[in-house]
């Protein structure tokens, strides 16, 4: 049977790798060393695939018709998009993906009530390619990635992605391969792109919301973090967070908070934790 061998989350932020040096050098070294941790942990845990959930940037599906989440299914993934490609600065990558597993997540969700979305050629933006990119930068680890709305209402609550979090915990566990699997929730913090706040951070929601993870009681977590509190915190980008919280259903108790930086020139309050202790 599968195993769940890791759990972490961070900002994709694109200032991450397409104008990193415009940040402080401080911010630079410290977003560095955070993801060197991320990398030596996944290191350690020796996955054989990362399940990688982020939000999708209205890049694979159309504004009137955007699944609540979708499932990479193919044998092998390629970013980043084109268009994505200068405004990255990243060079294009390929690596495998586990099909056997993404197909498994789909077919035994539905028999759960769970309706996934799959394709088998899916466009890869900022959300997938800044983690691969600092966490698999030689992509020898393969991908089943998971995106999901954060744009178009309705936009799953914090609790519905905690739940949709927990099926898909049993059904990895429930797939008779015997993968390791490292869980990613990739987004957020606080930022408008695009929007009127282009440049605000909401540090007070940030600290707050790490504090609440480093704090461990999930069930207040999902009850204060609503939708509301986080397009208050910045509408149209902070609600990614909710790939925190599909990840967070993999784990129980606290989360390290490695770093938080209110990172004005990378557009995106950002920050980075892992959680030490899985869910039994």
């Amino acid at each position: 049977m599968a195993r769940i061998v890791a759990a972490m989350a961070a900002t994709h932020s694109p200032g991450l790798a397409g104008w990193f040096d415009s940040a402080s050098e401080d911010y630079q070294q410290r977003a560095i060393d955070a993801f060197g941790r991320m990398r030596q942990a996944l290191e350690q845990a020796q996955p054989d695939v990362l399940l990688i959930f982020s939000n999708d940037h209205l890049l694979n599906w159309p504004l009137n018709n955007t699944p609540e989440y979708t499932v990479g299914t193919g044998a092998t993934h390629t970013g980043p998009a084109e268009w994505y490609a200068p405004w990255l600065n990243l060079d294009r990558y390929t690596l495998q993906g586990n099909p056997g597993l993404a197909r498994f997540m789909v077919n035994e969700a539905a028999r759960r009530g769970l309706h996934l979305a799959s394709l088998r050629q899916m466009e890869f933006d900022d959300g997938f390619s800044v983690p691969l990119h600092y966490l698999n930068p030689d992509m020898t680890i393969p991908m089943v990635p998971v995106s999901m709305n954060c744009t178009v209402p309705p936009i799953p609550s914090p609790e519905r992605a905690y739940d949709v979090g927990r099926t898909m915990r049993e059904i990895v566990l429930a797939y008779p391969g015997d993968e390791r699997v490292a869980v990613i929730g990739s987004g957020g913090l606080s930022h408008e792109p695009g929007g009127p706040r282009y440049f605000f951070i909401d540090e007070e929601f940030d600290r707050w919301f790490l504090e609440g993870l480093a704090d461990g009681n999930h069930e207040r977590l999902l009850r204060e973090c609503t939708l509301e509190r986080m397009e208050e915190a910045g509408s149209g980008g902070t609600a990614e967070l909710i790939a925190w919280f599909v990840a967070l259903a993999f784990t129980s108790g606290p989360a390290d908070v490695l770093d938080y930086m209110a990172a004005h020139a990378w557009r995106s309050g950002t920050g980075m934790v892992i959680w030490p202790t899985l869910a039994a």
